[in-house]
């Protein structure tokens, strides 16, 4: 879970609100302006929705190992 979360703030590791791909999810799935995002506004979003992100990761961890096992 900890290299799928590496892989999706890929070239923004220690400031993971500046990246456009993480950026692009929120604004699109959760409606929060990906221009208001800074260091406050990302972490109170990671926490409220902490359930939320705990489970996507779980489900792509999930499509990661099956797109594997098929090759």
């Amino acid at each position: 879970m900890l290299g799928l979360l590496w892989q999706l703030s890929r070239g923004h590791r220690l400031r993971p609100w500046r990246s456009p791909y993480l950026r692009w999810r929120i604004e699109t799935y959760w409606g929060i302006p990906a221009d208001s995002l800074d260091f406050a506004t990302f972490w109170k979003f990671v926490w409220d929705r902490r359930t939320e992100l705990f489970r996507y990761l779980k489900w792509a961890r999930r499509m990661r190992r099956l797109s594997r096992a098929s090759r």
